[in-house]
């Protein structure tokens, strides 16, 4: 009896003791986070608290992935957590990804949060090189990854070299040209320089559109076998299921786009693809593990509902979401203009300050120069005043020689010589006087001109002294510049409040800004349109630019296909690619993700078939 109560009381004491959480990480594209979970939570438990914390609304893309013996696999949402094939080791590890891709990034991708989620992961596969990327598009995508980085670009602060530590390009497109990381820095700057004004969000964006358009984006490959044993790849997206030659996975043998199956099944390793149109052949092949068949089914299933959802009209949640988005959109906008015309209103101060500076040093040196100036004229006034003075005094001297050799002259005329010796004597004596005389005198008169331009000089340079004072007196007196006034002019009526204060922040909202920044969005689409074949122009001015330090030895299978796939079709579309390949291709050529024709029809709406996706 003490046995078995003792026995009872162990079980208990082992039972409390057995543990009710687990620990489960959750490894996001830029973060990773843990979180201690219930024993019995299902996949959507996890899932679920994993988007809150996220604060993430569009789930339906995303999902839990973790590996099984070198094969991944996902999440099921309605299966508990561990009962699912992973590690029993704590923390058990789930990776945060997109599961399935959008058609049209632009229009499906709404919150800011999930664009970024989508660049992040497309960026790595394009680096990993798991989606061919062409070189010329490789280097446009990394200017975009550098604006989402950096912001607009600033010759001062981006100098040769600051993106020596970034990993921006394959490595495929690194060796497949000769040239020097400085070089392709400085292609991927001229690009980068060009996108200025661009948020964060709008670069990140630009970037999923130019790769949604690249012919491995969004696609799963599995490796399969037809009927006959020939080895295949199938892929899987948001159009369709294709058939790919294992060589060549940038354009598919045959697709299957989601309006034309009527039926898709797998039985063991054995799968089933029926087309909607009765004459074409079913399609069966084989996979290498029924655990294959079970990934693939799941992703058609997703992919199929995905397909079907956009050609509906938009739930209320989603609605609601775009609205928002919209709105906060036009917030940001606004709160760009505002910052965009203070950094105006700011540069336009630092440079009337500049200015005024600049204009200051320049009356400082003139007035420098004036002083200079005035004391060389004063100096120069003295010595001319010496001069004349000089001058004068030799005037008088030599009018005094000049009177005294009259005189000399006067006397010697009055004086009687008797001798003719004496006679002639004399009268040379007073031819030479009178030549002494002569001399003297215009001696006399050149000097009393040299004094009176002596007097003239002196009296010029005075009145310079005079105009030069007088300048630097209405140097001194002159009244300054008026200060910049930091307070920036009134906003026009038209741009809405913004009143911040200590404690409180508030921005308004006019329904006129909100009018105008819808026809600003319609307008922005017609110039995007406008852009495109400006932006393909460039890439094809890229190309021809660094194709002659191509190495072409170093080509890989992929670049030969896509070159060969541009010389036969230019620049076609993936939609394009895909509608070709299709079985058919006559009517599915029409079918664009915004239409409603569906086959079969002419200008009447027309509901598409839903897949049975069943398992035999």
């Amino acid at each position: 009896m003490a046995g078995a109560i003792a026995s009872r009381m162990s079980f208990s004491s082992l039972k409390r003791k057995q543990p009710k959480t687990f620990t489960v990480r959750i490894v996001t594209m830029d973060a990773e986070m843990e979180f201690n979970c219930e024993m019995k939570w299902k996949g959507k438990d996890l899932f679920d608290l994993v988007c809150r914390t996220l604060g993430l609304r569009e789930t339906w893309f995303f999902g839990l992935q973790y590996t099984i013996k070198d094969t991944v696999a996902w999440l099921k949402m309605d299966k508990k957590v561990l009962d699912h094939d992973v590690s029993k080791e704590e923390p058990v590890t789930f990776h945060f990804l997109a599961k399935f891709y959008p058609e049209n990034a632009e229009e499906e991708l709404v919150q800011e949060s999930t664009q970024h989620l989508f660049f992040l992961q497309v960026k790595k596969q394009i680096l990993e090189e798991k989606i061919y990327c062409p070189p010329e598009a490789s280097v446009l995508l990394a200017s975009y990854a550098v604006q989402a980085k950096y912001g607009d670009y600033d010759p001062s602060l981006h100098k040769l070299g600051f993106l020596a530590q970034e990993e921006l390009l394959p490595k495929r497109v690194i060796n497949l040209y000769q040239m020097t990381p400085e070089m392709w820095e400085e292609r991927i700057t001229a690009w980068y320089a060009g996108h200025r004004g661009r948020a964060r969000d709008e670069a990140e964006m630009e970037y999923l559109k130019i790769a949604q358009d690249l012919e491995m984006y969004g696609v799963n490959y599995f490796a399969i076998r037809n009927k006959k044993g020939t080895e295949l790849l199938l892929g899987v997206d948001a159009l369709g299921l294709h058939i790919y030659d294992p060589e060549n996975r940038l354009t598919p043998k045959i697709s299957f786009p989601w309006n034309e199956i009527r039926n898709i099944s797998y039985s063991d390793k054995e799968f089933t693809i029926k087309p909607l149109d009765k004459k074409i052949d079913v399609f069966k092949f084989n996979s290498s593990k029924l655990r294959v068949n079970k990934l693939i089914l799941q992703l058609c299933i997703g992919n199929h509902d995905l397909f079907m959802r956009r050609r509906k009209a938009d739930s209320l949640e989603v609605q609601q979401m775009k609205t928002q988005a919209r709105e906060e959109k036009a917030r940001k906008q606004m709160e760009r203009q505002r910052l965009a015309r203070e950094k105006q209103m700011r540069e336009e101060a630092e440079r009337s300050r500049d200015e005024l500076e600049r204009r200051l040093l320049q009356m400082k040196e003139e007035a420098t120069m004036a002083n200079e100036a005035l004391m060389r004229s004063e100096e120069t006034a003295d010595l001319l005043a010496e001069k004349a003075q000089i001058t004068e005094e030799e005037a008088k001297l030599l009018a005094q020689k000049a009177a005294e050799a009259e005189q000399e002259m006067q006397r010697i005329k009055a004086t009687a010589i008797r001798t003719e010796e004496e006679k002639r004597l004399m009268e040379q004596k007073v031819l030479e006087a009178e030549v002494l005389a002569l001399k003297m005198a215009e001696e006399s008169e050149r000097r009393a001109k040299e004094a009176d331009q002596l007097k003239q000089d002196l009296q010029e340079a005075r009145e310079a002294e005079r105009r030069a004072k007088q300048k630097l007196l209405e140097i001194a007196t002159k009244p300054t510049y008026p200060p910049v006034n930091p307070i920036p002019a009134p906003m026009p009526p038209d741009i809405p409040s913004f009143n911040l204060t200590g404690d409180s922040l508030s921005f308004d909202f006019k329904d006129t800004d909100m009018k105008r920044l819808s026809m600003e969005i319609e307008k922005e689409k017609v110039e995007y349109m406008e852009k495109s074949k400006h932006l393909q122009e460039q890439l094809n001015e890229l190309k021809t630019e660094i194709e002659a330090l191509k190495l072409k030895e170093r080509e890989t299978a992929l670049d030969i296909l896509h070159n060969e796939n541009s010389d036969r079709g230019g620049t076609s579309s993936k939609h394009n690619t895909i509608k070709k390949s299709s079985p058919r291709q006559k009517t599915y050529l029409h079918l664009s993700p915004q239409s409603r024709l569906f086959p079969g029809t002419l200008s009447v709406v027309m509901v598409l078939p839903s897949v049975i996706l069943t398992r035999a």
